[in-house]
């Protein structure tokens, strides 16, 4: 392969997937070129497209910054990419950077895409970043407050992010709720409490604030149940084409319920005079210097095996964050 061209990895239909050849242009002044040390798959997100379940409503709203093609498929879809660049600007050029990019052993972009790692983080746990920042977003549209009781519902790598995150507050009481026991030796990993469902309905009480990032409408439903009078409720889990049914008879609006949307493409109002995409993911990756954070790194293969692995990954709900190599994958290790 010559140094103008790369591989990349499509969904080219429902369920399926395959390497293709890429031909790079060439690099302009204002860009700069990554080598790849690592990808991840998102597997929410991913895992929707995987399946062509992306609605013809949000074919738009759902694109990825350097997605190629369109919904459903062919597509070239993705946005956790982490390397090193080897040619652009002079301040930047052998530097170790992270950037919202589909699958693909070598990509350019332009400069202030591709955000530097800082020092002590090391490039394989720079995957985490993508979630991290959906993760760090939450907590803003949240706004948790000293002294709360909360409960994160669902343990995917988002959950658990947050979880982690409001774990730090002081006076908070956190509990991650799963269906799946094995989460709890994740939870244990992050030092935080761990309940299923039917503990949580006995252990919780009343909770000031609940996030659900589980992507099931009975998680949902379940946070709705454990906030307590007044309480905020919020909904991180996208469902692609899905109609979900709540139960907002009984006692939602006794309790003066506050339901609350958070979705990452968007910073929160009160934070856009202040901050920008970029400064949030520079944030996103200082956060990730934590060494406990690689418990979330559940499962790692090679770049030219990614047709034969999205769709084992897409349908194990065990999988938390898993790691895609490049190459001799070097960056980090």
């Amino acid at each position: 392969m010559s140094d103008s061209e790369a591989f990349a990895f499509w969904i080219t239909g429902r369920e399926t997937g395959e390497i293709r050849i890429e031909a790079l242009e060439p690099l302009t002044s204002d860009m700069v070129r990554v080598e790849t040390y690592f990808s991840a798959i998102s597997r929410g997100t991913e895992s929707l497209v995987w399946r062509n379940e992306v609605p013809a409503s949000q074919i738009d709203a759902m694109r990825a910054p350097f997605q190629v093609g369109r919904f459903p498929a062919p597509v070239k879809y993705g946005y956790i990419a982490v390397g090193r660049v080897i040619d652009g600007p002079e301040g930047v050029r052998g530097r170790d950077v992270f950037c919202l990019h589909p699958h693909q052993t070598r990509f350019q972009v332009p400069a202030d895409m591709a955000v530097p790692l800082p020092e002590g983080l090391p490039s394989d746990r720079a995957v985490l970043a993508a979630n991290m920042e959906t993760a760090v977003n939450a907590c803003w549209d949240a706004a948790p407050v000293l002294g709360e009781r909360i409960a994160v519902v669902g343990a995917g790598v988002v959950g658990c992010l947050v979880a982690y995150l409001v774990a730090q507050l002081p006076g908070i009481r956190v509990a991650l709720i799963d269906p799946l026991e094995e989460k709890r030796e994740i939870a244990d990993a992050l030092g935080l409490a761990f309940r299923t469902p039917d503990e949580a309905r006995t252990a919780e009480g009343a909770c000031d604030l609940v996030f659900h990032a589980s992507g099931n409408p009975a998680g949902l439903a379940q946070a709705l149940d454990l906030a307590g009078l007044e309480g905020r409720i919020v909904e991180m889990s996208w469902y692609g084409d899905r109609v979900v049914p709540l139960p907002l008879g009984e006692a939602f609006h006794s309790r003066r319920l506050h339901l609350i949307s958070s979705q990452v493409g968007r910073l929160p109002a009160h934070r856009q005079a202040r901050w920008s995409h970029r400064a949030r993911m520079s944030l996103a990756l200082d956060l990730l210097r934590d060494p406990v954070l690689d418990a979330l790194i559940t499962g790692e293969d090679r770049f030219e095996d990614l047709p034969h692995v999205m769709g084992p990954v897409a349908a194990d709900a065990r999988v938390l964050c898993h790691r895609i190599r490049y190459g001799n994958g070097t960056g980090g290790a």
